[in-house]
């Protein structure tokens, strides 16, 4: 019989290795390069960086042009410049944003954001993971030798994605508030606490706390997600916690880190008599 306890926070862990505790993190955990690159490329925007600024429909590029600036009352030769249409009302402001100066910035940024958002939903487990990387290592293959790669390199080249470097910026700060809340706060309210002879769950945000006996009970650690736990969740993985008796229970966490050092950590606390 289960004995059901109120409490939000899990215990902190003691030092001499008698409790251990799993916390389930939410998919929102395996969005880290998305923050990540996106501070990177923001800051490669200001150190390496042009500058961008918007013009109306019209507007035709000069080269080798004679420039005469009134209020400066001087005359610039051969340089390149942009005309405006004769019926622009509102002056061009100086350019202050920036901006990379090719285009490749902003497709890596997207590229990145698409994989991740696949990987996070479409689960890949055990042989289907090698299955996915053996077909597109294949299919690489066949492209090469049927020299399809030089087609599709030269439309992607068509591709143009541009952000400046506040839009990095405020992508990448925004996500990485909503990720560091999501990990040290919210994740932390789906948890186990194993201590010899009894562990205690508490399976959903702002609910009871229960605690089963370690008797009988089994722990699996679920196939791996090759992209989604080790490229991206460095370690990460699913655990089962199976209980035995009348009311057998049925536990997955979901997304635990080092995952394989936990188990090993619970199968020999299991092994241990509790104390009287």
């Amino acid at each position: 019989m289960s004995v059901a306890q109120p409490q939000s926070q899990p215990p902190a862990s003691t030092s001499n290795n008698r409790q251990i505790t799993i916390v389930s993190h939410s998919t929102l955990f395996y969005w880290w390069p998305v923050w990540a690159i996106g501070f990177l490329l923001g800051i490669l925007s200001l150190i390496w960086g042009s500058r961008m600024v918007v013009v109306p429909d019209g507007t035709k590029a000069a080269h080798n042009a004679t420039v005469k600036i009134p209020d400066q009352n001087e005359t610039l030769e051969s340089r390149e410049v942009y005309v405006l249409p004769a019926n622009t009302k509102n002056p061009v402001p100086d350019p202050r944003l920036h901006i990379h100066h090719g285009k490749s910035f902003g497709v890596l940024f997207a590229t990145i954001l698409l994989l991740v958002i696949v990987i996070t939903n479409v689960p890949l487990r055990g042989m289907w993971s090698f299955m996915v990387i053996f077909l597109i290592i294949a299919l690489s293959i066949i492209f090469a030798l049927a020299g399809w790669w030089e087609v599709i390199l030269r439309h992607l080249s068509l591709l143009d994605i541009r952000i400046n470097a506040g839009g990095y910026f405020f992508l990448a700060g925004i996500l990485f508030v909503i990720w560091l809340f999501t990990l040290l706060i919210f994740d932390k309210q789906v948890y186990m606490v194993f201590t010899p002879g009894l562990f205690k769950v508490c399976t959903e945000v702002g609910g009871g706390e229960q605690s089963y006996s370690t008797i009988g009970m089994t722990v699996e650690k679920q196939r791996s997600d090759l992209f989604r736990h080790w490229i991206l969740g460095l370690g990460s993985g699913d655990l089962i916690v199976k209980t035995t008796g009348a009311q057998a229970h049925h536990f997955e966490m979901s997304n635990v880190l080092f995952v394989g050092r936990k188990v090993q950590q619970i199968e020999d606390m299991v092994r241990q008599i509790p104390d009287r």
